[in-house]
């Protein structure tokens, strides 16, 4: 193949994850009146709901527990939003996948960055709650970005896993998602991490999302740079995970084919 086919082909593969990306917004917001726009009132009614119950109780060691609880969320929605949609994507698309040729990956990376875009669209009311409890902005926020790319590794590289486990294994669904509710309250979503024991407390340091989302309120809600070892750690997660995934994918897709 000439570099000339190599780039439309590119080209090609870009624009079919961009309409794959299209279908999946509309595919999942098609029953709604209020469309896209739930993007945007998920986070806040949860906002709303779980500062309602927890300020009251984490208002001395959390100021501005509303934000605190949000930044972990967007954060936290993202993740679960994109493993557990690209969980099945291969299954979903069965009939796709055997007549037409192009990179079964596309579909896992299609609903990964229907998260992404997903993310994009809460951060339109985040911001406003910055505003609105006076959020001072440093120029640290320029860290965002890259915990966004590493969430975004860590994600798809588990997701390629997941799909893959889930077209031989199909309960692989309903203990992820017992592995879900476990991982949340092992991410410090609503609590403050200080208040744990050392050794559950290390136990949660440890834990890649937490990572993710202590960095992002990190630079957010404190103006402070991630400390050295948690940019590290990010890092190291975020690449292990899409490494091991990319390699389970491709050693298991002639397999996936034919299980189909």
């Amino acid at each position: 193949m000439t570099r000339k086919e190599k780039m439309n082909q590119r080209k090609q593969y870009r624009f079919v994850l961009k309409e794959l990306v299209g279908r999946e917004i509309k595919r999942k917001y098609a029953r709604s009146y209020l469309g896209i726009v739930w993007s945007v009132l998920n986070p806040l009614l949860s906002m709303i709901v779980l500062s309602v119950i927890f300020s009251k109780m984490f208002q001395r060691s959390i100021e501005n527990y509303p934000v605190y609880y949000l930044t972990g969320m967007i954060i936290w929605t993202m993740f679960t939003g994109a493993t557990n949609a690209a969980m099945t994507t291969l299954v979903d698309n069965k009939t796709m996948l055997i007549k037409v040729r192009f990179p079964m990956r596309i579909f896992v990376m299609s609903r990964v960055y229907t998260a992404l875009v997903n993310l994009g669209y809460s951060l339109i009311p985040y911001v406003g709650i910055l505003i609105f409890f006076r959020i001072k902005i440093t120029w640290r926020v320029i860290w965002f970005p890259l915990i966004i790319l590493c969430l975004l590794l860590f994600s798809l590289g588990l997701s390629y896993i997941l799909s893959v486990a889930y077209v031989f294994f199909g309960d692989v669904k309903h203990l992820y998602s017992v592995l879900l509710t476990l991982w949340m309250y092992c991410s410090a979503l609503f609590y403050p991490v200080d208040m744990l024991p050392d050794n559950v407390r290390l136990m949660v340091t440890y834990n890649p999302v937490f990572g993710y989302i202590n960095a992002a309120r990190e630079v957010i809600m404190y103006g402070q740079n991630p400390a050295t070892d948690e940019i590290i750690r990010m890092v190291v997660w975020s690449l292990g995970v899409f490494l091991i995934g990319c390699f389970v994918f491709e050693k298991n897709k002639n397999n996936i084919m034919q299980k189909m």
